[in-house]
């Protein structure tokens, strides 16, 4: 259930590469429950942004408050304590590729929660299981997975430490539709299970229209929208209009509605 409780503030955020400005005057809210997507044309910053409200990047000016706290305020044990709550799957699931499934699943419980390392592999075993994963994934190695497997593990290991929060970079990137929709479901039935709440940046058109709550759009170095799928394919940009309203976007609505109609 989305509240209207943001857990995530944004306010007036700059992130600039020596003369390169890519966000300037960024305002973003992320509400306990949603899922929210993040689009935009190549170069907007998509992935700085999610970087910088998890911590990765800092700010060059503008302040990122999560669960109340100002991140830039904090210390870092409780900084190191905020971050916890957040899951992490980056582009190309960023696994281990000298570990396991399940010992990289493992790892941000041996370091993070203090587990041994028995317990924490058994587990592990369960997130196998929680992300869709078959039982005999947790001892294979990322070179021996599928790209819909590894993204799996990816998730498998974003939830690790049960956080609130998952940001998902492209998550689907890389898929086939048939796989794309299957991750698609496994977020949705994740959330309403966990009661998580979902920050995602993507491409994909059929993941917008199936099961996200709310679509911020980047353009001209801010968030130029951020509104209900309906709302934002509405508003009155060039982009917008070519992205939601051109062949790619007609399909992905058109596939969305029969999705809708009574059997």
């Amino acid at each position: 259930m989305v509240s209207a409780e943001a857990i995530v503030q944004v306010r007036d955020l700059a992130n600039r590469f020596g003369s390169q400005s890519v966000h300037e005057h960024l305002d973003l809210d992320i509400y306990r429950g949603e899922i929210l997507a993040v689009v935009g044309g190549s170069g907007t910053g998509k992935s700085v942004l999610l970087r910088s409200i998890v911590g990765l990047r800092e700010p060059s000016a503008g302040r990122v408050q999560v669960f109340g706290e100002n991140l830039q305020d904090l210390n870092s044990e409780q900084r190191r304590q905020v971050e916890r709550r957040f899951g992490v799957l980056f582009q190309k699931g960023a696994l281990f590729s000298s570990l396991t499934v399940r010992e990289n699943i493992a790892l941000p419980l041996i370091e993070h929660a203090g587990l041994s390392r028995a317990d924490a592999e058994e587990l592990a075993q369960l997130k196998v299981a929680l992300a869709g994963l078959p039982a005999n994934a947790g001892g294979k190695y990322p070179t021996e997975l599928s790209g819909g497997m590894i993204k799996r593990a990816a998730l498998a290991r974003a939830l690790a430490l049960d956080p609130d929060i998952l940001f998902l970079d492209e998550p689907t990137a890389g898929l086939d539709p048939i796989g794309a929709a299957a991750f698609d479901q496994l977020i949705l039935t994740l959330r309403d299970a966990l009661g998580l709440s979902v920050f995602l940046v993507t491409h994909d058109l059929d993941t917008l229209y199936t099961i996200c709550d709310r679509v911020a759009v980047l353009a001209q170095k801010r968030v130029l929208v951020a509104d209900t799928l309906e709302r934002v394919a509405a508003t009155d940009d060039a982009w917008i209009r070519d992205y939601f309203h051109g062949p790619r976007g007609r399909a992905a609505e058109q596939a969305a509605q029969r999705l809708q109609e009574p059997n």
